[in-house]
């Protein structure tokens, strides 16, 4: 089998799966069958059952891997529609995310040391609440580890993905702008496709607390962070 037909058949696969995962949801909208969780779930079902080796597998989806990056870009095209909006709510904007970025810090770092955690476990989860390609610079950045980085930061996107709708109805948030910085800053691309479900206002919000809280803490990763590790460690 060549790989191109490797590739092919991987694609897919995971596309037809992801897709009847969101029938599911969209059937039964429980949490234990968001798309995001009870997907990866069946992929790894699949790759036991077959012994299928998982790199394997990962080379069999790389093509979807690869269009991550203009899945991204293309993220620039609602925040260019509602450029008015972010101009009007720049201060709203700055200051939320500037707090949200230094909350998730925060609170990642309490949690490590309620868990007792240590080394490169510590560190590798400081940058989980912002989107994967830029908390694994911060990772490389602070001496983490980018994979285990990896593994936080798409814990904390399911989980925010399941559970922010739950808050939002509970903090009784109608306003776009609040509905999508709280996704995007919380639960990055997760949240972000999430927060397309309420609308584009809300999408547009999100994407833009996403890209912002990325900057935000690759600036806190190389001045606040350092810091917070020393005194930790001392």
């Amino acid at each position: 089998m060549t790989a191109a037909l490797i590739i092919l058949i991987g694609t897919i696969v995971t596309y037809v799966i992801y897709r009847a995962s969101k029938v599911v949801y969209k059937k039964w909208p429980l949490p234990f069958f968001h798309p995001l969780l009870l997907c990866p779930l069946i992929l790894i079902a699949i790759i036991q059952s077959s012994h299928l080796d998982p790199s394997e597998y990962a080379l069999s989806s790389s093509l979807l891997t690869h269009m991550l990056g203009p899945a991204t870009v293309a993220f620039a095209i609602p925040i260019y529609k509602h450029a008015h909006l972010l101009r009007k709510n720049i201060m709203i904007i700055l200051t939320s995310i500037a707090a949200g970025t230094l909350v998730a810090i925060g609170s990642s770092l309490l949690l490590s040391l309620v868990m007792r955690f240590n080394g490169d476990l510590l560190i590798s989860i400081l940058p989980r609440s912002i989107t994967t390609p830029i908390a694994i610079e911060v990772s490389k950045t602070i001496g983490g580890l980018p994979t285990l980085t990896t593994v936080f930061v798409i814990v904390t996107g399911v989980t925010g993905g399941i559970i922010g709708p739950y808050v939002i109805r509970l903090m009784a948030l109608k306003s776009p702008v609040a509905r999508g910085l709280a996704l995007g800053m919380g639960a990055h691309g997760v949240g972000t496709n999430k927060a397309m479900e309420y609308g584009e206002q809300e999408g547009t919000f999100s994407t833009i607390g996403m890209i912002m809280a990325a900057g935000m803490t690759l600036i806190w990763g190389g001045l606040l962070i350092p810091s917070l590790l020393q005194i930790t460690i001392l």
